[in-house]
């Protein structure tokens, strides 16, 4: 038997009815339409990092373990630290769960980390790594003995095939408003940016719509492609003085960081401070671990949900294995840096193409690899390019209401809370916490009590108890 066969028959070739070829064209086009984290991740997380408490801003730089890095080096340093985090959890879904799906740091927890965590509750962005990595270890604890499965199986079936549209709606919101096409608005609260006295919008929507058509004909990777055109128009337009520097391109690119050494010991700086606010630590991680939770399950409900592996009612066997996956690149990426890693709704694109083994996964860790080359490059890509792929990314994922049975009043209620409540409060685990509270009640108002579980009830104060601390730390009770 030779090398080819012996991995062939690991991957389980036959059984799934594929061949390399199909799952290395299936990798290759998952990593196209996931590739734009490498950029978005470190865009995010960079405010974390810069953040000023005293002026409410990210500075320009920060000083890290006694040394000062520019805004541009930790745009590296985070983009480096996310293809590495991406590794490690993308090997343990091939070699471990032998699933086609692909990881990295998780969109809509990188933006809780950041702008929740950090900005809002004040909480240093080192001691807020050290939480990450603590649920982290849970996530392993709790997944090795089948508790995250259990959780997972409570979630009531509206709730699991409308997730992926809530999702969608959230990443299209963000988009939105990093584009300027959705601006902050008194009277509304947001509404209408004005194309025509908006650089960025404008040449966003351009963007957008070139990607939109690349993706319509089928273009692979045409997220990748259209984030490229955008960021290469925006130079075009600033290196002809159209407008002026720092408008569409950024005003300074960095020279090479690929080392992220300062956000390991940023990390180990985060462990010591949990001795001299433990409280503090305590209820980071409850946050932390409670959204991280049921942000993580909810999106790989999602993919599994477009990929067509879940049952008939709704579960995904074995889910325990890539849940082991993305605990695996939790804990690694917070000690090197990253918030919480999941699977990726992108592993779609490439589910389509036939990739159905982990060999399409290995095949997006490659790629991944590949890409630590393009690094010293990605500072250069203005921020409103990258968001472009979370607007298509979130249409994408819309699709998902077509599998909620809206001729159900339990259904419509909780499906239609899970989908709206995700954008609305900029949080995945609120839109959640909607459809899994209701779902109990409505099913009770309609007679139908016998129909709940035990366990659906008990999640559904658990989410109570949750609101019961936020809004405890909202109103000054609790003080981070």
């Amino acid at each position: 038997m030779g090398t080819l066969d012996t991995v062939a028959e690991f991957f389980e070739f036959r059984e799934y009815d594929t061949d390399f070829r199909t799952e290395i064209v299936a990798g290759l086009t998952t990593f196209l339409a996931m590739a734009y984290i490498i950029v978005v991740n470190p865009a995010i997380l960079s405010d974390a990092i810069l953040w000023d408490h005293e002026a409410g801003a990210p500075a320009e730089s920060t000083v890290i373990n006694g040394t000062e890095y520019t805004g541009g080096e930790v745009f590296q340093m985070l983009a480096v630290v996310t293809i590495v985090a991406s590794i490690v959890a993308i090997l343990v879904m091939a070699l471990y769960a032998n699933r086609p799906f692909g990881l990295a740091p998780g969109m809509g927890l990188n933006a809780f980390f950041t702008f929740t965590v950090v900005v809002v509750l004040g909480v240093p962005w080192q001691l807020a790594l050290a939480a990450v990595f603590v649920e982290g270890l849970l996530f392993i604890a709790l997944t090795a003995v089948g508790a995250r499965r259990y959780v997972l199986e409570l979630f009531p079936e509206p709730v699991k095939f409308s997730v992926g549209a809530g999702i969608g709606v959230f990443l299209l919101f963000l988009g939105l408003q990093e584009m300027e096409v959705v601006v902050a608005y008194d009277a509304t609260l947001i509404t209408l940016g004005n194309v025509l006295e908006s650089p960025v919008a404008a040449l966003s929507l351009a963007g957008l719509l070139v990607m939109l058509l690349l993706y319509a004909r089928g273009v692979r990777g045409s997220i990748i492609v259209g984030i490229l055109l955008t960021a290469a128009a925006g130079w075009l337009l600033t290196l002809s003085g159209v407008v002026e520097r720092g408008v569409l391109a950024p005003e300074a690119t960095a020279s090479a960081q690929y080392d992220f050494t300062p956000l390991f010991w940023g990390f180990v700086e985060g462990l010591g401070m949990i001795g001299d606010e433990p409280l503090v630590f305590a209820l980071v991680v409850f946050t932390f671990f409670f959204v991280d939770f049921f942000d993580t399950a909810g999106t790989l409900i999602g993919v599994s949900q477009i990929g067509g592996f879940l049952d008939e009612d709704g579960d995904l066997p074995e889910a325990e294995k890539p849940l082991m996956a993305d605990a695996v690149g939790t804990t690694v990426g917070a000690m090197i840096g990253t918030s919480t890693v999941t699977t990726y709704i992108e592993s779609s694109t490439g589910i389509e193409e036939g990739g159905r083994t982990g060999f399409t996964a290995l095949t997006v860790g490659v790629m991944f690899a590949l890409a630590l080359l393009a690094v010293p490059l990605m500072s250069s890509i203005p921020q409103y390019a990258t968001y472009l792929a979370l607007v298509v990314v979130g249409i994408i994922m819309l699709q998902g209401v077509a599998d909620v049975d809206w001729t159900d009043p339990a259904w419509a209620i909780s499906g239609g809370l899970t989908i709206t409540v995700m954008p609305l409060t900029t949080s995945i685990a609120n839109g959640l916490a909607a459809g899994i509270i209701s779902y109990p009640l409505v099913k009770a108002a309609m007679g139908d009590a016998r129909d709940v579980s035990v366990g659906q009830w008990i999640l559904a104060v658990a989410f109570v108890g949750y609101f019961v601390v936020y809004f405890a730390v909202e109103a000054g009770i609790i003080v981070f």
